[in-house]
């Protein structure tokens, strides 16, 4: 087959690229690895390419190859290929221009195109395909000169129409990509288009997916902070900050479809913490936001711990060491590193990462500048890596102290607009050919399905989805009938899926798949027929109700929420009873009972029923109590307190309803909480669920000395009865100008908070904590939660950074205001002299202050 093969070199050309990896090489080799930490020295100037190339390490036998450098390139944040393995470049010369730490608004970032001309495996020449960008986040290069572009809040669709590389029209698809002044570390971004065909985001509440030729949004929880991969299962896997790997065991659409739905596990699944991954930076690395803290350090002053992890990749190229197929790396700027993890399954497709090198790195530097901000599972089967090569990559508004004085005394802030692009190749494995998709018929693109390389199964897929020639489906059945390698049939699958051109018959066929990646994707497939009640499909799915895969196991667990009703709820009832212990598996069940949870719950408490699974007693009693069908909810407490003692699964039933049950209050302003009008210094407080009649039970039991009585209590206290008096709360209205302020810190809160708060203050696990009765921002004097602002907090969950140097005082007093009379919360406003008062008190406080400090009663008028 020629389809993909260049033009052999010229001898001249291939004898300079052999001098140069020859001297590479001899660099790479001589360096002990892992090799010994370096001091920092007192200054840490710019280097050029080659001068910063001399001071990456890698594990021996590999090497590091210069694919780009400025000025072809310039600050670039990501990239992405085309068909014709033509490279496309996000640069963003906005993030941190200058000193002061602010990001520019101007339209000063491109998209630009590289090119390797002459075949020496260097790109040497540049074109720009849109200019005049703000703060662009995402880019994914489509078929026929089409590109998406996210670009915050706007998400378009740019074309090259005559084929010079140059964007000709500019089509808006949706304008609530991210937001607009939203903090550039916490916005929408990332677009992979996976193996179902729809393109995923990370940090935003929808996808996307193509559909009839026009792009149409598929409603997600947002999840992830920077980058997005897939593995060749289909599996998504993203991260945030200092937690390195997170992986969708279920894809997201399934948890969008009850809203009772209290837990998403197989959402965003930990693979591996922060306290379990090592790293092992090659010099001093206290050039952090906290790298003050002697705990994170070692004594060599190298970080032991992830600082920023970003950009999940997992490798699925064919020119590197077979060992690094199927594995994560990822991105961690601050140490200057990137960082490798074996996936690791445990045979029946329960995955948890583990570090890849005991003691070492596929990739890092000793020079400070040296920033990898990305990868790429590229083309030619080997790993990039994208390099902003900035001093700073911290944003300006999340400076500690301390990092502000680290920066100004090594002069970090300049210079900028640089930026590399860097190969991580092998000894003796030389990177493969150029593509040229671009101009393959159907017939070739269905055989480019069996590459070994990824990139080109993942492309072949995506064109021939996007040119929609169904004349290519009898090739496609045949491969997912005879292909040898599973992930060549699943993409075959996902293929005649994309082209609407999929039969029951292959579809049962790839039930009985000897692969249980692709048995899963077949159930998932099966489901357009499964609403049909006398399709056989849906018998043959129930089959692997026991398949000795939890992947298809869980799978299925998802999918029966398509199936008809009864059918529905007596398999759910089935799996819950089987595995039950199993968090995934019983989430992805409750995601497809809505309405029916208590009917399940029913089929659980029927007297020939094995022993109740508890997680799923306790999370179908959440779901119950968070519908909010009062009803329903009565009958659940009467099951759970009536009778002799309070154990077992009836103490479950307690835990579910508690947990279920929405926390007292409504949406804040003028009046106080959930009030909505201008109020009279009271307001009664909003309950959710009102029930017929008192629960005697529930509230003889709230008044014992007990946990269970705790637990009733707290029901209780949740729920109204006729009779029962109402919970009144003393609250000041607000005043014109405190409602004005109000105002504006809610769209304060929605651009610096949101992204890790959530609109409903709850916060997101293992990286923000719940503000919703938070004694820090309930309290009756606001000065410790001014003091957060200010100066930040660090804690078990991590940093919160200070905002003092971005905002006025006006700024955290409305910011304040809002978070004090939002959620139910019936907290005094905030004026800015209250915030005037405490900066003076704390203005030589140079670190985030703890738990322990803010516990110690300090009010508006304590000090430090």
């Amino acid at each position: 087959m020629t389809l993909g093969l260049r033009i052999p070199l010229a001898p001249l050309v291939v004898a300079l690229m052999a001098a140069s990896l020859v001297t590479t090489e001899a660099i790479q080799k001589r360096a002990a690895w892992p090799p010994a930490v370096r001091k920092t020295s007192e200054t840490a100037p710019a280097l050029t390419a080659e001068e910063e190339r001399r001071t990456i390490v890698v594990p021996p036998g590999y090497r590091v190859d210069l694919i780009a450098k400025e000025p072809l390139v310039v600050d670039p944040i990501a990239i992405d290929f085309d068909a014709d393995g033509r490279m496309w470049v996000l640069e963003m010369p906005g993030f941190m221009p200058d000193t002061s730490g602010r990001d520019s608004r101007d339209p000063i970032n491109d998209v630009a195109v590289l090119e390797d001309t002459d075949g020496d495996g260097v790109m040497d020449k540049r074109t720009v395909f849109a200019g005049g960008l703000v703060l662009p986040r995402a880019i994914k290069v489509l078929d026929a000169g089409a590109v998406l572009i996210g670009e915050p809040p706007n998400l378009w669709l740019m074309k090259d129409t005559d084929g010079d590389l140059r964007a000709d029209t500019k089509t808006l698809i949706n304008n609530s990509y991210g937001r607009a002044e939203g903090n550039i570390e916490h916005n929408a971004n990332s677009l992979v288009w996976a193996l179902d065909n729809v393109i995923y985001t990370s940090e935003h509440d929808w996808h996307l997916r193509r559909q009839n030729g026009a792009f149409e949004t598929v409603p997600t929880l947002s999840r992830g902070q920077w980058g997005a991969s897939q593995d060749d299962a289909g599996r998504v896997y993203r991260n945030f900050n200092d937690a390195p790997l997170f992986v969708d065991y279920i894809a997201p659409k399934y948890y969008m479809r009850n809203g009772n739905l209290v837990r998403t596990r197989g959402l965003y699944d930990v693979l591996i913490t922060r306290e379990e991954s090592i790293v092992w930076p090659v010099r001093a690395t206290r050039g952090v936001n906290r790298g003050y803290r002697d705990q994170f350090f070692r004594a060599d002053d190298s970080s032991v711990t992830i600082q920023g992890a970003g950009t999940p990749v997992i490798f699925r190229g064919d020119r590197l060491p077979k060992a690094l197929k199927g594995q994560a790396f990822i991105t961690d700027s601050p140490t200057n590193l990137v960082h490798a993890y074996r996936i690791v399954d445990d045979g029946t497709g329960r995955l948890h990462a583990e570090d890849f090198y005991e003691k070492g790195e596929i990739f890092a530097s000793w020079d400070e500048r040296c920033r990898p901000v990305n990868l790429a599972s590229a083309p030619d089967g080997t790993l990039y890596v994208v390099d902003m090569y900035r001093g700073v990559v911290q944003d300006g508004a999340f400076w500690t102290d301390f990092l502000r004085d680290y920066i100004k005394s090594r002069s970090l802030e300049l210079p900028v607009k640089r930026g590399r692009i860097w190969r991580i190749a092998h000894d003796g494995m030389r990177p493969g050919p150029a593509p040229r998709l671009s101009s393959a018929t159907p017939a070739q693109l269905v055989r480019m399905l069996a590459h070994p390389n990824g990139w080109w199964r993942d492309t072949a897929q995506q064109l021939l989805v996007q040119r929609g020639d169904k004349s290519v489906a009898p090739q496609l059945a045949q491969l997912t009938a005879e292909a040898p390698d599973w992930p060549t049939r699943l993409h075959a699958l996902w293929t005649l899926d994309g082209l609407d051109a999929i039969g029951s018959a292959e579809v049962a066929r790839a039930l009985a798949d000897k692969s249980p990646e692709v048995r899963a994707s077949a159930i998932r497939l099966s489901e357009r027929w499964l609403a049909n009640a006398d399709d056989p499909l849906g018998t043959a799915v129930l089959k692997l109700m026991d398949d000795a895969s939890w992947t298809v196991r869980r799978q299925l667990a998802a999918s029966i929420g398509e199936l008809p009703q009864p059918v529905r709820e007596q398999a759910g009832t089935a799996m819950l009873e089987r595995y039950g212990s199993d968090p995934i598996l019983v989430d992805a069940v409750i995601s497809g009972l809505r309405g029916s949870e208590a009917a399940v719950l029913e089929r659980l408490f029927q007297p020939n029923a094995p022993v109740q699974p508890a997680d799923a007693v306790m999370m179908l009693a959440a779901a119950i109590a968070r519908s909010g069908d009062a009803a329903a909810v009565q009958r659940l407490i009467a099951r759970a307190t009536e009778g002799q003692g309070i154990v077992g699964a009836r103490l479950l039933l307690l835990q579910g309803i508690d947990t279920g049950l929405p926390t007292a209050g409504g949406r804040g302003g003028r009046g106080g909480a959930g009030t909505g009008a201008r109020g009279r210094g009271s307001a009664v407080l909003a309950r959710t669920v009102a029930i017929a009649a008192e629960p005697a039970a529930l509230t003889r039991l709230a008044a014992a000395d007990s946990d269970a009585g705790k637990i009733a209590k707290s029901i209780a206290s949740k729920i109204e009865w006729p009779g029962k008096p109402a919970s009144v709360v003393d609250v000041a209205p607000l005043t014109d100008e405190q409602q004005r302020r109000f105002t504006g810190g809610a769209e304060l809160y929605k651009n610096i908070c949101l992204g890790c708060h959530q609109a409903d203050g709850r916060g997101r696990e293992k990286l923000a904590p719940d503000l919703v009765e938070s004694r820090y921002v309930t309290s009756v004097d606001a000065g410790a939660a001014a003091r957060i602002l200010l100066a930040g907090k660090e804690g078990q969950i991590g940093l919160m950074p200070p905002l003092g140097s971005t905002l006025s005082d006006e700024q955290i007093a409305s910011l304040l205001t809002y978070i004090r009379r939002e959620w139910g919360h019936t907290g005094s406003a905030v004026g800015p002299e209250d915030v005037r008062e405490i900066r003076g008190l704390t203005k030589t406080r140079a670190r985030p202050w703890t738990d322990a400090e803010l516990q110690q009663g300090r009010g508006r008028a304590g000090g430090m």
